[in-house]
């Protein structure tokens, strides 16, 4: 297998990277360039809604590049200056000051939302799932459970309204016990699992000639009626893994289809891989905070230093 650079230049941010491979799952997986929501602030990724303190502009660098002066020892204070800048600002991401919507005038003080008290009404509501139409109900499972390792806990099969629906996910046993045996109770173990995904096969889509039939609503032109790319709303599901550099080598050992290895782009150690209908998934460490865990060298050979640009992934191209 090998690894192709997309680079796509918007602003001073992320880049992509696609593989070129034959695929274990599916049939013609397709590599494009994917978006994730991150700026660069003083060579540095930070949040897009982060607002820039003004000691990190690029006037306010220069002058701190320029008060190096000049000689051997220049290069050095330049980069020192540089280094303590990042620290800063990485320090200030932690504050809720910093998550202040910048592109609504910093208007949206978010403060209220997490100050907020618990609905007691909705405390034992559950965010349950997110579904997805599917082509091949086989290549779909074979992906989410073999691939990604999640369980098929349920199917619900509706040929009267020419239907069918497979749940999977990541089910809390510690919490909820194992899936029961019983077919009966299994869709009422599954309502208690948060989180997972419905893959919804409609009867005949496998026999279409497309090797993908539905819009994943990412710059997508599948089931446009001119072909023209839609400015699409959904972006991706995610999951967190404990190693997200051990993950994607397991994905590509198993012929995923990356969009963004852990080092390409601006924001790194984290990656975005498609599954066979071309729906993006988010591939992040588990209970890390940003700056995210980092290799030298990541599964499609991307050193930590590579991949630039930024594509919007929503909008036409």
């Amino acid at each position: 297998s090998s690894c192709l650079f997309e680079i796509k230049a918007h602003g001073a941010c992320c880049g992509t990277v696609g593989m070129s491979m034959t695929p274990v799952i599916g049939r013609g997986l397709r590599a494009v360039s994917v978006q994730h929501p991150a700026t660069l602030v003083g060579g540095t990724p930070a949040l897009r809604h982060s607002p820039v303190p003004s000691s990190w502009t690029s006037s306010n660098s220069q002058r701190s590049f320029n008060s190096c002066g000049s000689g051997p020892l220049a290069a050095a204070c330049a980069t020192a200056t540089a280094l303590g800048s990042r620290r800063a600002m990485r320090r200030s991401l932690a504050t809720s000051t910093a998550r202040r919507a910048a592109n609504l005038g910093g208007q949206l003080d978010v403060s209220a939302y997490y100050a907020a008290p618990k609905d007691e009404a909705t405390k034992d509501w559950v965010m349950q799932q997110t579904m997805f139409r599917v082509k091949d109900p086989k290549r779909s499972l074979d992906f989410y459970t073999k691939v990604l390792g999640m369980q098929l806990i349920t199917v619900g099969d509706f040929p009267q309204w020419g239907f069918t629906v497979f749940f999977v996910g990541y089910p809390p046993e510690k919490d909820l016990g194992p899936v029961p045996e019983n077919d009966a109770d299994k869709f009422a173990y599954c309502m208690k699992v948060p989180g997972c995904v419905e893959l919804t096969w409609n009867h005949g889509s496998e026999a279409e000639d497309a090797d993908r039939v539905y819009n994943t609503g990412n710059a997508d032109s599948t089931g446009s009626k001119d072909g023209e790319a839609v400015k699409g709303g959904f972006g991706h599901i995610g999951i967190t893994v404990p190693d997200v550099y051990a993950a994607c080598q397991r994905f590509k050992d198993m012929g995923a289809e990356f969009t963004k290895s852990p080092n390409s782009g601006g924001m790194k150690g984290l990656a975005f891989v498609k599954d066979p209908d071309g729906y993006l998934v988010e591939v992040l460490p588990l209970g890390k905070g940003f700056p995210f865990p980092t290799q030298d060298t990541d599964c499609c050979g991307v050193s930590l230093s590579g991949g630039e640009g930024y594509a919007d992934n929503s909008k036409k191209k």
